[in-house]
């Protein structure tokens, strides 16, 4: 089929990809154009008598990553400059996709193909890539149904094209709340305590909209110096309400968005993942999700939790306690409100090291920040990254090369600030992934978005951006996705970079970056006053250093919440109605958690995560994975014992070659332990986060075949 690629920057494969040509009346055309010429090679190497890695796998990896790599395009738009328009382009199309992928996922005529080249001779003198990759499309067609009778895969279908339709509406409910709701303040004396950057924020968000005060909203950026900083209690509940009633039944308390309630898709949701595990011959959604994931079961995971929250819950009490009896004694908070946690939290955190996140912020500048992130690059895997011009979708968004001696590895997009139209959280995607093309290798592409304070401007000069300490942890982080993205050498593009590594292990790149911003080799050269120049004094940083485990209890008992919420959801709930939702999350609350938050709190009716983001009886993986990357630093840890640096030994080599490199062409648990020489302790995480004088052991699993 031709593709007319000078009409349609969506059917182009250039270099790079044009995003500041791409108008939402391109979609419609270049998904109709891609499906018919997918369908109609699959038509072709379903037939073929003989199927090899050359005429049927390739081929058919050449057709797909054309479509997905345009649809990435489009839903990557649709997450970071949403208009009216674009969202009708996307929701029109999303059917057809969902419709394509279950059918691809349902073609038994495929899945024998992939069965024969697994039987076949040449199967024997396949790479460790290309065996991953059969093995992972053997599994994949199991579970999407290729396998059901046919009246149980057109129910299937249904099912991915009405989840697909539901996860995206959530999303937008969540972002159409979020962009909704504003809270005026006319009277400066109102927002005492809060940093003279955030007021100035305000007063231009105010002077935009056309009024008169102090805007503000529940962009991150806006709401969390809010609840952290401001003196004003009731501006803190006020804000606190509408955030944790977002998109729920309860907005018609705190705000005026009832219509992005998301109670019935999440329910919905829910009833679709229980009847799709059980056409697939699964009890639940929970042991569909952990087909391809490390843990082995539900209960495992389960007990994993449950473990991790008793050792959590005694430092977690005595954090609590603390904290209400500075309240009270300190601030004249005699009842310690969910609102008022994070205020008190940083007041006790002054008064006990002495220093405060918005001081630490006046030394992490956005220039210094980010060279000193290269430079941590450099020295643990031998890259150089340079800026470079290219299209984006927006004037903040900044492009880099990341090479080695002259050679090019990879590129990536770096945006980096909240706005309108761009759904909160921070990410890494893959916008093209590296690929063997004869003697050519596609370099792979990626996007690092974040949802940071957007730079002010004074006179029509933009002024200089400065981070808090956590939103540079979330910046390594979403780089530490980049790498194992970026850095692959693998040759086959399904089990390059992230591509097929097991859910749980996924954020084992991401979180061992996380480790290098608190060293002080690293933070001290990152860094620069804004008023003086001058790097963050030692004694600062020691007292950061001090402060690193400061409500660790709370803050490790929290993500378990989310993560136990979560497991039930899918292993054990029954979707009946939103009173049992609600009913679920307030038990888990009751089993683990020491602080409990008002009754209106609809955490659940935002979380994205587990609803719209891939992590549904997944989120565990993120403490999981802390197991993995705390026990990986501490290879960095043990050989700075010797060189007297975590950059100089050869723990970032071993890295990259063991884990960064292969890819999913191995199982994640045996890159670990090429690259630990062992099993996986929780020891190092529990001394991370000054829990260490509990009981350890290891969380090792059976590798899967």
């Amino acid at each position: 089929m031709n593709i007319n690629a000078h009409s349609n920057p969506l059917l182009e494969r250039p270099a790079l990809p044009r995003y500041d040509a791409i108008l939402p009346e391109h979609v419609a055309p270049a998904v109709d154009e891609l499906l018919a010429m997918n369908r109609a090679k699959i038509t072709d190497l379903q037939n073929l008598a003989a199927p090899t890695w050359d005429n049927f796998v390739e081929p058919l990896s050449l057709a797909s990553e054309a479509l997905s790599s345009a649809w990435g395009k489009v839903s990557h738009l649709h997450s970071v400059v949403d208009t009216p328009e674009l969202r009708a382009a996307y929701n029109a199309a999303l059917p057809l996709l969902t419709e394509f992928y279950s059918e691809l996922g349902q073609n038994l005529a495929l899945y024998q193909q992939y069965k024969a080249i697994a039987a076949s001779d040449e199967y024997a003198n396949y790479s460790a890539a290309r065996k991953a990759i059969i093995a992972h499309q053997l599994r994949g067609f199991r579970l999407s149904g290729a396998e059901l009778a046919d009246a149980q895969k057109e129910r299937f279908a249904e099912i991915q094209d009405l989840h697909a339709k539901l996860a995206a509406k959530f999303s937008e409910n969540v972002l159409d709340a979020t962009n909704d709701f504003v809270h005026l303040i006319e009277d400066v004396t109102q927002l005492a305590g809060l940093p003279e950057d955030t007021v100035q924020a305000a007063k231009i968000a105010a002077e935009q909209a056309g009024k008169t005060g102090y805007l503000f909203s529940l962009h991150q950026p806006s709401l969390f110096p809010v609840l952290q900083y401001a003196d004003n209690r009731k501006l803190r509940e006020t804000m606190y309400a509408a955030n944790v009633t977002r998109a729920s039944d309860m907005a018609t308390v705190f705000s005026k968005n009832a219509e992005w309630d998301n109670t019935d898709n999440m329910l919905e949701m829910l009833r679709l993942r229980q009847e799709e595990a059980q056409l697939l011959g699964y009890a639940n959604f929970a042991e569909v999700s952990l087909v391809p994931k490390m843990a082995e079961s539900p209960q495992q995971v389960l007990d994993f939790l449950n473990d991790l929250a008793k050792r959590a819950r005694p430092h977690a009490e005595k954090d609590l306690a603390e904290l209400r009896e500075f309240a009270r004694n300190e601030l004249d908070l005699p009842h310690l409100e969910s609102w008022d946690v994070a205020y008190a939290s940083e007041k006790l955190r002054q008064q006990r090291y002495a220093f405060s996140a918005h001081e630490v912020k006046k030394y992490l500048g956005e220039s210094k920040v980010l060279a000193g992130l290269f430079a941590v690059l450099q020295s643990l895997f031998a890259v150089e990254i340079q800026e470079e011009a290219a299209p984006t979708w927006h004037p903040d968004v900044k492009f880099f090369r990341i090479e080695r001696e002259g050679k090019l590895l990879g590129q990536f997009y770096l945006d980096l600030y909240a706005r309108s139209g761009k759904r909160g959280g921070a990410w890494m995607d893959g916008a093209r992934h590296r690929r063997a093309k004869g003697d050519e290798v596609q370099t792979p592409l990626a996007y690092m978005v974040c949802n940071f304070t957007a730079p002010i401007e004074v006179d029509g000069v933009k002024q200089p951006v400065y981070f808090t300490h956590n939103e540079v942890n979330t910046l390594f982080h979403e780089f530490g996705h980049g790498i194992h993205h970026l850095l692959t050498q693998v040759d086959e593009l399904e089990a390059a970079g992230i591509n097929g590594v097991e859910w749980d292990a996924v954020e084992l790149p991401s979180q061992i970056m996380e480790n290098f911003c608190w060293e002080w080799e690293v933070l001290s050269k990152m860094s620069a006053h804004l008023v003086t120049g001058e790097p963050l004094p030692r004694s600062l940083y020691d007292k950061m250093l001090a402060a690193k485990n400061f409500q660790s209890g709370l803050a490790t008992l929290r993500q378990v919440e989310f993560a136990l919420f979560d497991m039930r959801l899918h292993h054990q709930f029954q979707a009946t109605d939103g009173a049992a939702l609600q009913a679920t999350l307030d038990q888990v609350r009751q089993d683990i958690a020491v602080l409990i938050p008002p009754s209106y709190n609809r955490f659940q009716h935002g979380f994205t995560h587990i609803f719209s983001g891939g992590y549904s009886a997944g989120y565990y993986s993120y403490k999981w994975a802390e197991v993995l990357s705390s026990d990986a630093f501490a290879a960095f840890e043990e050989e700075a014992q010797q060189t007297g640096s975590v950059l100089r030994g050869t723990a970032g080599q071993r890295f990259l070659r063991e884990v960064l490199e292969v890819g999913s062409s191995r199982d994640a648990l045996a890159s670990f332990r090429a690259f630990r020489g062992r099993e996986p302790k929780i020891d190092a995480l529990l001394r991370h986060h000054g829990m260490a004088d509990a009981p350890t052991q290891s969380i090792s699993t059976e590798e899967k075949s």
